[in-house]
């Protein structure tokens, strides 16, 4: 399969599909220029030509979408008031009927997922993780284990299930934020559908956060190579275990900052975690007592005041 575009590294238009790998390549340099493409082609059909060749047509599944994307749709009605006369009338009253003969199950999915699909946008989730997320709501939802309990609270947690289940670092105050859910509410309703589905999810790590924390701090690969190293320090002196994998992470950074003059205040560091300016300090007094770190920052400052 060739591509139109150019390479924009060579500048070369010869470019090909690698079906196995799911990406397009430059023949020239050899620049992956897209990847992660899940289907180029199209769904199997039953029929067959001559060759008994079987024939492909439309769109992926997707478990985004009500029935992965199989269910009839009769337009929406921006699409139909477009429409003059009986034509308009006649599509809106096909409308109507195609949403009361629908269930209960496939109305609140049209909803559910809707609303899904916003919130992993806004957190920039990748399409496994929103598709697991969808999977685990149309689960609950088949179960009834949705009664008695809002909507946007079971996307939420059933989002931070997908979460944790393939180690996307997403703190429940960031997944709170998106989704207008109480933080507490959040984690009631993740135990509850936890504890029904038996699923067994590990702790997050703190390392996790180093990448997307310093990303956003616009922190240099130093620092987050000097952070990894306080943070391997700190497990071997067990200073994570029974603390939030986020607060550690955010004070491991601060500390990293500082030790390569890249200073952060922490009201900045702690905005980005999701977490109070006091546990910042906590941490990083924990971690300046029990890694001996004092001195090499009080070093660090002394060479600094000299040099100015």
């Amino acid at each position: 399969m060739m591509f139109s575009k150019k390479c924009p590294d060579c500048g070369s238009s010869n470019l090909y599909y690698d079906d196995k790998q799911g990406e397009v390549i430059c023949s020239g340099c050899g620049l992956v220029v897209e990847d992660k493409i899940v289907d180029t082609g199209q769904e199997m059909q039953g029929s067959f030509d001559g060759d008994e060749k079987k024939g492909r047509s439309g769109a992926p599944l997707s478990e985004q979408k009500v029935n992965k994307g199989l269910a009839t749709n009769v337009g929406n009605y921006a699409d139909i008031s477009k429409l003059r006369g009986k034509g308009s009338m006649n599509w809106s009253r096909l409308g109507n009927w195609n949403i009361r003969v629908s269930t209960s199950i496939e109305r609140n999915l049209t909803n559910a997922l809707a609303e899904l699909r916003r919130v992993a946008s806004f957190l920039n989730l990748p399409p496994v993780t929103r598709d697991e997320a969808s999977r685990i709501y149309q689960y609950v939802l088949e179960r009834g284990l949705v009664r008695g309990r809002s909507m946007e609270s079971v996307i939420a947690a059933c989002i931070y299930s997908a979460c944790r289940s393939y180690n996307i670092p997403r703190t429940l105050d960031e997944i709170s934020n998106a989704s207008d859910v109480e933080r507490k509410e959040i984690g009631r309703t993740y135990r509850f559908i936890a504890k029904r589905m038996k699923i067994k999810s590990t702790p997050s790590s703190p390392k996790e956060y180093i990448s997307r924390f310093a990303n956003i701090l616009k922190l240099s690969p130093k620092t987050q190579n000097e952070a990894l190293k306080v943070l391997t320090k700190a497990e071997s002196s067990e200073l994570t275990s029974g603390r939030g994998p986020a607060g550690i992470a955010a004070a491991s950074l601060y500390v990293a900052a500082l030790l390569n003059d890249e200073k952060k205040t922490q009201r900045e560091v702690a905005d980005i975690a999701g977490i109070t300016e006091v546990t910042i300090r906590n941490r990083y007094k924990e971690l300046l007592n029990k890694l001996e770190l004092e001195d090499k920052i009080k070093i660090k400052e002394a060479e600094k005041r000299k040099s100015i």
